[in-house]
Order: structure tokens, then sequence, then C-alpha cells
């Protein structure tokens, strides 16, 4: 199972808290879509190839953050497709995430004894209707004729229902317009004044962010540092990058760029963070030719060291300049 179906829940939210949980989801993966006002789903295919991980295990992480970080919970919903994780979320209680699993039987087992309301879609007009018939559950549905369906809701969503009562999800997730973005953060144990410090941070989320966009076979073009200070107060910087690239050494690039233009003069640094920002296919994206020998060389070595993490996990390599960065 790969999509998760988060609602997040009190003391928080309102619609207005959600951008900034969306932001929290986009730490792990940049496929992302809101649910307003208070939900999301969030396909973690490239997130559980990066850290190593599968999805029920990346969602108590995603609870944990979200209790630390904001003070809300949220119950969690996994399945191998968006509307199976939405049909999840309903059986998902704090604390435990209830998943589906991708094999069909299974599917169709966990689906057979849920109410026909248990599809999102289905409102209680086509429920009322179908019950009337005696088509009060998924399994039933699922086994009645298809001309009997067609008949009682009209033929497309007649063919529809029945598909989805059997377990098909032809669903994807679409990332809405605030959530083409992936984020790291890199938080300091301590306010941090050394700039060299700053610096193997910025090394340390621009590794990280390259990495999972090329687990997620994506490019960037646009690179966002935001410094967050002892005093609560932070800036923010962007560049938009000369080609789009998941390229780790350009983000690195640019990230030192983004951080020495700031002119940092002994600052308390609390945390530091970078954003990848217009995400776009990978294979959709030109490279321009430099037939410079050492960027191909690196190019190289930055493809064996990803097949590294996914074998090994995200720490599996890292750069020589990390050594002894705090997590």
């Amino acid at each position: 199972m790969t999509i998760l179906c988060v609602r997040f829940q009190p003391p928080a939210t309102s619609e207005a808290d959600l951008p900034r949980l969306l932001g929290m989801l986009e730490e792990f993966t940049p496929v992302v879509q809101a649910l307003p006002p208070d939900g999301a789903l969030a396909d973690l295919r490239g997130a559980e190839r990066y850290f190593g991980r599968d999805a029920v295990e990346l969602a108590s992480v995603i609870r944990v953050r979200a209790l630390a970080l904001y003070g809300v919970d949220c119950v969690i919903g996994a399945g191998p497709g968006p509307m199976l994780a939405r049909v999840a979320l309903r059986h998902a209680a704090p604390g435990v995430t209830c998943a589906v699993p991708a094999e069909p039987d299974a599917v169709a087992e966990f689906l057979a004894a849920q109410p026909v309301t248990a599809l999102p879609g289905v409102g209680a007009a086509t429920s009322r209707t179908l019950t009337d018939y005696g088509l009060d559950t998924l399994g039933r549905v699922a086994a009645a004729p298809l001309s009997t369906l067609q008949r009682l809701i009209g033929a497309k969503a007649g063919r529809e229902l029945r598909e989805k009562a059997s377990g098909v999800d032809r669903g994807r997730v679409v990332p809405n317009a605030v959530s083409r973005s992936l984020a790291a953060e890199r938080p300091f144990g301590r306010d941090e004044l050394d700039p060299d410090r700053h610096r193997r941070a910025l090394l340390s989320a621009a590794e990280e962010i390259g990495a999972r966009l090329r687990a997620l076979e994506k490019v960037c073009r646009t690179l966002t540092l935001t410094v967050r200070y002892a005093d609560r107060s932070a800036t923010t910087r962007s560049r938009t990058l000369t080609e789009p690239t998941a390229h780790s050494p350009a983000l690195t690039r640019a990230a030192y760029g983004l951080y020495e233009a700031l002119g940092l003069q002994r600052a308390r640094v609390r945390a530091i963070a970078l954003r990848a920002e217009g995400l776009d296919p990978a294979d959709q994206s030109s490279h321009q030719l430099t037939f410079d020998p050492v960027d191909e060389k690196v190019r190289r070595i930055e493809e064996v060291a990803d097949r590294a993490r996914a074998k090994f996990g995200p720490r599996a390599v890292m750069p020589g300049g990390l050594g002894g960065l705090a997590a």
C-alpha cells in the first residue's frame, strides 16, 4: 500500500491551518492532494524507496511529527489507491493506522461488509435506491448483475460503482497547486552561530532533496531557503535555477548562493530549511550537455549512491562534509 488518507483532528484544525500541515506532509512526498478543510491524500511511492519504510511505518512518523510540531493528532487510512485509503480511514483511530492490503482477495474481503456509503461519491439518494433493492453492502453490489446496477442508477454510474465495489481503484493523487513542492528542514540542537555548521546543514538538506527528487523521477525549477532565528523570526529567499534539476551538487550550489546572499553576521540560527518548487517530470526536462567529464562522473557516482540508498537506507551514502552533523 502506498497511498495515505490523513485527517487532522482537534485541538486544532481549521481550513486556515491546512497549508502548514500539508507542508509537513511535503517533507515526505510532493505528491499531496489537499482535502479541505482538514484532510489530505499522500502518494508515498517515492518516499517508501527513499526512507526505506513502508506506508504504515511512515504514517506513524507523520503522526508523531504532527503532534510534536503542531499539537495536532491525526487518523490515517492506507491502501494501494486513493479510494481504498479513504475507505480505510473510516476504520482508523488516533494512534492506529487502518491499512488495506494490496492483494485482490484481501481487498475484496475488506470491502465486502462495508456499507455502500463507504465509497466516496455515494450520497444519500444513491444509497437509498440501492438499499431498497437489498444492495446495502459493497459485497452485494459487487455480486449484482451489471445490468441491474445500470438500470437503477444509470449506465456509467452503475459500471463505475460495480468496479469500485469490486476493489478496482483507478484514482490517483492529484497535487494541488500548494503541494507541488518538496521540503527538508535541519533544526539545530541549540542556537547555532557557526557558519560552517550552517553550510553543512544546507549540504545535508540539498542532498536529501536531490535524492528524493530522483526517487520520484522529478526535477525542480526553483529553490527556496528559509532561515529561522532564535527570536522566532525568519528570512526566506528563492532562486530560479538555470535549468530544472534533481542533481544534488547543483542544488547545493544554489543553496550556498542563497545563504551567502543573506550576509548573516553572528546570527543565532534555530533551523535551516530548503524547499524545491516547480516540480516537473524528469523525462519532460532537458539537461544542457556540458561535455564536462567531471560533471558526468559526479552524475554516475550519484546514480550508484541512489541505488545504495534504495537498498540500505537514506544514510547508507553521505557526503564527506556531513561527518558529525547532528540529524
